[in-house]
């Protein structure tokens, strides 16, 4: 009986660690980028939804942060989206946010795309720069608009 609480525990604890704004079932983050001392990840998820007869795929760009620097620092970030076969890039959005020292800001919404679903994938990118620092590379992550 011990061992079934602590497995409830465990899993109330996963639970309540999903930040409240990365709504979606799973967040996918792709390889880091820096600008300054702040590490930066661009993340993209995908759900499911129904317009009438019509399937979509809310797609959602977030950006995370981690400050490796003994100070707090501003952030500004911006997110792009594409369909990866022929695509061209559209600004999702942008935003700026505070990344205390040493910590990080999880998965923060840049912005987002309703897209009919296809057998296509999508991907989106996001760069950040940090007060006083260069833009930083490319950040990127994709997709499956459509899989299960």
């Amino acid at each position: 009986m011990g061992h079934i609480g602590t497995i409830l525990g465990a899993t109330a604890l996963t639970v309540l660690a999903v930040p409240t704004n990365a709504h979606a079932a799973a967040v996918a983050c792709g390889g880091g980028v820096s600008t300054g001392r702040v590490a930066v990840n661009g993340c993209i998820s995908a759900q499911r939804g129904k317009e009438g007869r019509i399937h979509t795929r809310e797609i959602t760009a977030y950006i995370k942060a981690r400050n490796t620097g003994p100070r707090a620092v501003n952030v500004s970030y911006e997110a792009f989206f594409r369909v990866v076969d022929g695509g061209h890039w559209v600004k999702l959005g942008s935003g700026r946010t505070h990344v205390p020292a040493g910590g990080t800001v999880e998965p923060t919404e840049v912005g987002s795309s309703t897209r009919v679903c296809g057998p296509v994938k999508v991907e989106i990118r996001v760069h950040a720069r940090a007060d006083g620092a260069a833009w930083s590379g490319w950040s990127t992550a994709g997709t499956a608009q459509c899989q299960t």
